[in-house]
């Protein structure tokens, strides 16, 4: 498992599949790292590789690797999930809803999470929209 964990992987598919998609993402957290795009994800994504690559192309990327279980489950488990590749719902958001990336990636950074390439008045990526 080890050798899985240091090794080195070509995420430029699935970045540029991100780019494409609207609410596309990285989110790495206690339990790794994830790259959304089209209807779908990756996981499993060697977390700083994948971080790296994805902030030099411009994709938005929340890290919760720093926050509390009590933060990220505050968020991830009260709070909605993050439209992709498909229309959000309409506000009020809650937990089985979807908001737009800017809103979720929103509550983590209150929390205390690192958000990369998104504006943080909310109005999208940044360079992308």
């Amino acid at each position: 498992m080890d050798s899985m964990l240091t090794s080195s992987r070509d995420y430029a598919e699935y970045v540029s599949r991100a780019l494409a998609t609207p609410g596309g993402h990285l989110a790495i957290g206690w339990g790794g790292a994830t790259l959304y795009y089209d209807c779908g994800w990756l996981s499993g994504c060697i977390p700083d590789q994948v971080k790296a690559e994805v902030i030099s192309a411009g994709l938005p990327v929340i890290d919760s690797r720093d926050l509390s279980f009590e933060a990220v489950w505050h968020v991830g488990a009260r709070g909605p999930m993050v439209a992709v590749g498909e229309l959000a719902s309409e506000p009020p958001y809650h937990a089985l809803s979807y908001a737009p990336l800017a809103v979720v990636a929103g509550a983590y950074r209150t929390a205390g999470a690192v958000v990369f390439n998104l504006d943080p008045a909310g109005a999208g990526a940044v360079g992308r929209e």
